[in-house]
């Protein structure tokens, strides 16, 4: 229903403003874009129970953008998400499954310095690159390489100062699944809100954000501790800096305003760096620290959990790339490990990806990519942009 009404809403905008360009004398200039995502991959993992599967997507987009004398812009875009899958044991059983979902549904008026953004977006800020406190509005895998995300139903709107200092504010309502880093879902009956001031900072930049929203703990742990309607508020500062290293800091603290045990604060912190050697084509190096925290009482330590992530790029050639990212988990002591090379056609991209993670899989901030990526095994991927 949601998607049907920002639909309405975007043709009705179009015919009224079709309708004042004809009164400006044809002065507004109109274009209307399409374009697409297709991908094809298929996975082998002899650990899975369907250890052979096959899959699909593709991203339909079009984008209508109406340009005003005086710099004014409206503009829209309308995409979907549509994708299959079928994992096969050779001889024995199988399973196919698929969706068709709205992708993103927009509409945003911008200026010079504001703009203002509703409907179905993607909402992503800070400063770390892989293992983000800030991953409050999105879910991209820095080992995805079609950096796929769901996106939120809200209102965001930017102000840019002449100094690069820039404030966000934003609404959002009607998110029905716990993003990432929440415990319980959002209450349906009320809307989010939050903010973040971002400015230059010596030879970087930093930023502070705020959320709040009612969370639902209902049937997570101890049902002593479920609750409908908690106000939970997160604050959050991150800066970077580019000192000849690149070098970054991140950091958010979650707080439930009722007892809900260790569940009611989360601190979650992260510190990292990069740099590009010069060896060969240049080697481009990341490497983050994330700390864990949960605890009854707030900006407590008792029980830390710590991740370690190392990214590496390296350039093969023009149309070549070879990477690997790595993370490590410092309280089980396992390792999560992606080797990906990817050349680069016209339209086309190739990527063909090996992996070797635990059995059980435990990393921060992925939804579903356990199911299919415990163990060892490799994807061969396939993608055309038109």
């Amino acid at each position: 229903m949601r998607f049907l009404f920002i639909i309405i809403l975007l043709l009705n905008f179009c015919t009224v403003n079709l309708a004042a360009q004809d009164t400006l004398n044809r002065s507004v200039k109109d274009t209307l874009r399409f374009s697409g995502q297709l991908s094809a991959w298929s996975n082998y993992n002899h650990s899975n129970d369907l250890p052979l599967w096959f899959g699909g997507r593709y991203l339909p987009q079009s984008n209508y953008d109406l340009i005003f004398p005086d710099g004014k812009l409206v503009d829209f875009e309308v995409s979907a998400n549509m994708s299959g899958s079928a994992g096969f044991h050779p001889f024995d059983s199988g399973h196919v499954g698929g969706s068709v979902r709205p992708y993103r549904a927009w509409v945003r008026y911008s200026t010079n310095q504001f703009e203002l953004r509703a409907g179905l977006q993607k909402i992503n800020f800070g400063s770390a690159a892989i293992l983000r406190p800030l991953m409050w509005f999105d879910q991209v895998d820095p080992r995805d390489p079609l950096r796929i995300t769901n996106g939120v139903w809200g209102i965001l709107g930017r102000y840019y100062f002449l100094n690069n200092a820039n404030i966000w504010l934003w609404t959002l309502y009607g998110n029905d699944d716990a993003k990432t880093w929440e415990i319980g879902a959002t209450s349906q009956r009320y809307p989010e809100f939050g903010g973040r001031f971002q400015l230059p900072a010596a030879r970087g930049e930093a930023g502070i954000s705020f959320h709040h929203r009612l969370a639902d703990t209902t049937g997570i742990g101890d049902s002593l501790h479920d609750f409908s309607g908690i106000p939970e508020d997160r604050i959050a500062f991150d800066a970077k800096w580019d000192l000849g290293v690149g070098l970054w800091f991140e950091g958010a603290w979650i707080h439930k305003n009722k007892d809900v045990g260790v569940l009611t604060n989360q601190l979650i912190l992260n510190a990292g760096t990069d740099y590009t050697f010069g060896i060969g084509n240049g080697l481009n190096v990341v490497f983050e620290q994330l700390l864990i925290a949960y605890d009854r009482k707030p900006f407590v330590l008792s029980d830390p959990v710590f991740f370690s992530a190392l990214s590496l790029s390296y350039p093969l050639g023009i149309f070549d790339n070879l990477s690997a990212i790595v993370y490590y988990n410092w309280a089980t002591n396992e390792s999560y490990n992606l080797v990906n090379w990817n050349r680069q056609f016209n339209r086309f991209q190739i990527y063909v990806m090996g992996y070797w993670n635990p059995e059980v899989y435990m990393l921060p901030q992925q939804q579903d990519a356990g199911n299919l990526f415990s163990g060892r095994g490799i994807q061969v991927m396939l993608v055309y942009n038109h």
